[in-house]
């Protein structure tokens, strides 16, 4: 089995994926937030300290590129190669309203003669591997089956199946009868994306998809960092090391970061769905997002982690 780490904007950058790294040995690759590449220009700063080798040393990492204008995707492949990048994961998931009003993301799964035309350019010119990150359509499942098509002409690395429709965002369940059917037609390697937050639901998803071997986490994994541990070796993540995980991350960005504001920002994003791993979780999610100061926040994290267990399987979903 591979299991691989979903880029979350925002959450999962160098910062945490090295401490997730240390802790939580589990993780096959790592995908980065996605960077939206301008052909004649260099890397914005943020994105650029994101994908740097030395900042992500021991893990294997696949930059994310978000873009529908195929020049744009070979330049910075370029850029990616000298870097010392051999894969690129292509985004056509991101549901964001803003990105698909550019028909970006998920959203250029709506334009699909262009969607071929760009694929067969960046497969032609490309200098390293292509691995595709996709939602099922747009407005229906059903578009999923020309998509598939369209997908079949290409040798990806990897085809990366979140079976949602951009309109449902992370809501309803995934489809997964077109899940199914895309399985059984693709000529490419699949891995599967999607609600999988529990040891008890990988189970059944194996159970339904025996053929299956390659998994990505999200959302999941941002609640528990040890649900890989749980799924491939039983081993319960223990509150002392979830302690520790988090004391990693909480240094790191505040030696990076400057103010308290800046990073208790990071951290409540975290806590948004690391929180539903506790117990009586609730009055203890409500101080740390109402923390003001770096004291107020130490204090609501100590009285969490002194007062209440880990939860175990009842992991909520999280939206």
């Amino acid at each position: 089995m591979k299991f691989y780490y979903a880029p979350m904007e925002g959450l999962t950058g160098y910062i945490y994926r090295n401490a997730h790294h240390a802790f939580f040995n589990h993780v096959d690759k790592y995908f980065s937030p996605f960077i939206v590449p301008q052909q004649n220009e260099s890397f914005k700063t943020r994105d650029l300290n994101d994908i740097l080798p030395e900042h992500n040393q021991g893990l294997v990492l696949i930059p994310q590129l978000l873009t529908n204008n195929a020049k744009d995707f070979i330049q910075t492949s370029k850029k990616l190669k000298l870097l010392g990048y051999n894969e690129i994961n292509l985004n056509l998931g991101c549901p964001s309203g803003t990105v698909v009003s550019k028909n970006k993301g998920s959203g250029f799964l709506a334009k699909r003669e262009e969607l071929d035309l760009f694929l067969e350019e960046i497969f032609a010119q490309s200098e390293t591997k292509i691995s595709v990150k996709t939602r099922i359509g747009k407005d229906q499942p059903e578009e999923f089956y020309e998509l598939m098509n369209i997908f079949n002409k290409y040798p990806m690395e990897e085809l990366i199946i979140h079976p949602r429709i951009q309109k449902d965002f992370y809501k309803n369940t995934p489809n997964l009868t077109v899940f199914g059917d895309a399985l059984n037609v693709s000529k490419n390697p699949v891995c599967y994306n999607g609600d999988l937050f529990t040891i008890k639901e990988y189970k059944e998803f194996s159970a339904d998809f025996p053929s299956v071997d390659t998994f990505m986490l999200g959302r999941g994994l941002l609640a528990n960092p040890g649900l890989i541990g749980d799924i491939t070796n039983h081993i319960k993540i223990e509150k002392r090391l979830l302690k520790e995980f988090h004391d990693k991350v909480y240094e790191d960005y505040k030696a990076v970061l400057s103010g308290d504001k800046n990073v208790l920002y990071k951290m409540k994003e975290l806590w948004f769905y690391m929180i539903q791993i506790f117990s009586d979780h609730a009055k203890y999610a409500k101080k740390i997002r109402k923390s003001e100061r770096l004291y107020d926040y130490d204090e609501a994290v100590s009285s969490l982690f002194r007062e209440q267990e880990l939860a175990g399987d009842m992991v909520p979903q999280v939206i």
